[in-house]
């Protein structure tokens, strides 16, 4: 269906991207720092700590994939995973039905920093989750984001959601209940 001025009043339409910017600017903020602070101990930034994550849970992704799921910039991801494996933190690959491709993978090292990070996630502060922890104890639950899906799903696509869920189904996969010991690296591929 065609989004017409039909559907919504330009003063509803601006109201609504000023409050998705401003709140979706606010949560990065706050993100931002709780992740840097997260992975400072292990010398990495953002995009270097999240090629890593996808790459642990999304088994032989390709650098389009990670660029794809990272929302970064195909030359980000790559360039970026570059440093991770001058580190002998990641692998590059080609494969033999699909030699236009690059692939990315864990090195053994790259899969432990990983599982360290993990053991080491209560080791700071964590904003986001001291935020949400109200909502959890009222509701039994963590907040879920439908909409904020649903509109994803919408900008970026079915492929996207569709790794989202599955880099996410992985994560759960290596972690016991109590979220306090590691369990096993996911066993899924792309």
């Amino acid at each position: 269906m065609a989004l017409t001025e039909d559907l919504y009043s330009q003063r509803e339409a601006m109201l609504f991207s000023q409050r998705v910017a401003q709140l979706s600017k606010a949560l990065w903020k706050a993100i931002e720092k709780d992740w840097q602070t997260w992975i400072k101990p292990f010398d990495l930034n953002i995009n270097e700590h999240h090629i890593l994550w996808i790459s642990y849970h999304l088994k032989g992704a390709s650098i389009s994939d990670v660029a794809k799921f990272g929302v970064m910039h195909v030359s980000t991801a790559f360039n970026f995973s570059k440093k991770l494996e001058e580190r002998g933190l990641l692998t590059f690959s080609k494969r033999d039905e699909d030699k236009r491709n690059t692939y990315v993978e864990l090195t053994p090292a790259g899969a432990e920093l990983i599982l360290c990070m993990y053991e080491h996630y209560h080791d700071t502060e964590h904003t986001i989750l001291q935020g949400a922890l109200p909502l959890k104890e009222l509701y039994g639950r963590f907040p879920e984001f439908l909409d904020v899906m649903a509109v994803i799903r919408n900008i970026y696509g079915d492929d996207f959601i569709e790794i989202f869920e599955r880099s996410f189904f992985n994560f759960k996969e290596t972690i016991d209940e109590t979220g306090k010991k590691v369990i096993t690296a996911p066993a899924s591929t792309l």
